[in-house]
């Protein structure tokens, strides 16, 4: 056991999400601990298996690492990341694992500002190869942004924040992670990475 590090069971979604929030306070801030990421934490990872807290989903964008970005260490978080934050079948059973098999009380759906892939999907930019499968999700978000009433550069976080709820809405309709739901053992929630802070806010 890592003398420096505290291990901080975890009951409850509502003590996964305060861990969060303190690490992000701690990030933010520049108090990091810096701890979970040495020799000895490593085996202690290699003989008794990971226990993450949290699922978190968000976007491939180099600027937003979740580790970093909520201060944990090896084996606390279990991350998905792909352009977008967005939701497909491979994406849907990384996060049914989570939740299923390493049992995960919290799943995060964080989205950022100034998201690379929003942007291109309202400017219409061309997008070649498979990058189309990315803007074709995000297209309703961006398009129920629109109806809003969003114009301008609040299109793009607007759009952001729907697509953030457009992921969540698609995890909660996994049968999956309906079941966990129902037993109360499971919360969802949308977060979103302010860049120039560092600053994440819960939805």
């Amino acid at each position: 056991m890592d003398l420096n590090h505290q291990e901080i069971p975890t009951k409850s979604p509502a003590e996964a999400k305060q861990l969060l929030v303190e690490g992000n306070e701690r990030f933010v801030s520049g108090a990091i601990l810096k701890n979970n990421q040495g020799d000895v934490r490593r085996k202690e990872l290699f003989e008794a298996g990971q226990h993450p807290f949290a699922v978190v989903i968000t976007c491939s964008d180099s600027r937003v690492p979740p580790e970093l970005i909520f201060d944990q260490g090896l084996g606390d978080l279990f991350v998905v990341r792909v352009a977008g934050n967005v939701m497909d079948e491979i994406a849907m059973g990384s996060v049914e694992y989570g939740v299923e098999h390493l049992r995960t009380p919290l799943v995060v759906v964080m989205g950022h500002e100034k998201c690379g892939a929003v942007k291109a999907t309202v400017d219409e930019e061309e997008a070649p190869g498979s990058i189309g499968a990315i803007a074709a999700k995000i297209r309703p978000s961006v398009d129920k942004a629109k109806l809003d009433g969003a114009t301008g550069s609040d299109l793009y976080e607007k759009a952001t924040d729907e697509n953030i709820l457009v992921t969540m809405a698609e995890i909660k309709n996994s049968p999956v992670v309906k079941h966990l739901l129902s037993q109360g053992n499971l919360e969802i929630i949308g977060a979103k990475y302010h860049l120039q802070s560092g600053k994440v806010t819960f939805m």
